[in-house]
């Protein structure tokens, strides 16, 4: 939420019940305690009431009143909103991915399509556009998987395509007991070098942008590229514990964007 510090006004409200639906999205797959036809179901009926929140305002959830402003304000598709509940629907299951195109699949799911939503509340729409937000919520997803090896693992989940863990002779059992030796570590280069890859994509994003939404991109950008930084400064050592900026540092990267904004440099 701290890159929706750079936006003001409606552009700020949408940005929040996006993100808000989201996270509510999120945690109805993983809800501590139930079991997986219970979360099912849970997506289900979430899903069923999205549906209807194209033709009438809901109050079945604190997030569906500002949605619905979000979607008739910003013309926000349904259908992307919908695209995002079948992604986490994805993880309902044990996970393993193949191959870097079925990850790809999957990232388009959870953060593509979030990409797709993101240009219609920053007021932009074209076919260049919706292909580099894709890159970028690649990038974005790529960082989260890459900080997230642990947690996910114990979760039965893997999402680093099986073609690259071949590749650097690592395997599914070393991942899970968090061996961390340099097999893992040249597997960990490769995936940081392809994120980055596509941030340099996403990058030109922000020519398609109008001024006012451009520093919530940049602050975005710079947000989790600084994950993949501290993710090679602690050698890839992602298993002692949880990577992330302080507050602090995701303060000051916001206020340095809305500096550059404000002084157009």
């Amino acid at each position: 939420y701290y890159s929706f510090l750079a936006l003001s006004g409606e552009k700020f409200q949408g940005m929040c019940a996006l993100y808000a639906f989201m996270r509510v999205t999120d945690d109805l797959g993983d809800e501590p305690g139930e079991s997986q036809e219970e979360r099912e179901a849970s997506l289900h009926r979430w899903q069923s009431e999205l549906q209807r929140l194209a033709t009438e305002r809901l109050d079945s959830h604190p997030v569906w009143p500002a949605l619905h402003e979000t979607i008739k304000r910003f013309g926000v598709p349904i259908e992307f909103l919908s695209s995002v509940i079948d992604g986490v629907r994805m993880d309902l299951h044990p996970v393993e991915m193949g191959t870097f195109p079925e990850l790809e699949r999957y990232c388009y799911h959870v953060a593509g399509v979030v990409g797709f939503c993101c240009l219609r509340i920053w007021g932009t729409n074209s076919p260049e556009a919706d292909r580099l937000a894709v890159d970028c919520g690649l990038a974005f997803q790529l960082t989260n998987i890459l900080r997230d090896l642990k947690e996910d693992s114990g979760l039965g989940r893997v999402y680093l395509p099986a073609e690259d863990l071949e590749r650097f002779g690592y395997s599914k059992r070393e991942l899970q007991e968090g061996i961390r030796g340099e097999s893992f570590r040249e597997l960990m280069r490769f995936e940081v070098g392809r994120a980055r890859e596509y941030y340099q994509s996403a990058e030109g994003l922000e020519a398609h942008l109008a001024d006012d939404s451009k520093p919530v991109l940049r602050t975005m950008l710079r947000i989790y590229r600084g994950i993949l930084d501290e993710i090679e400064r602690r050698d890839y050592d992602v298993f002692s514990g949880r990577i992330r900026l302080s507050a602090w540092a995701k303060s000051q990267i916001v206020m340095s964007e809305l500096v550059r904004s404000r002084w157009r440099w």
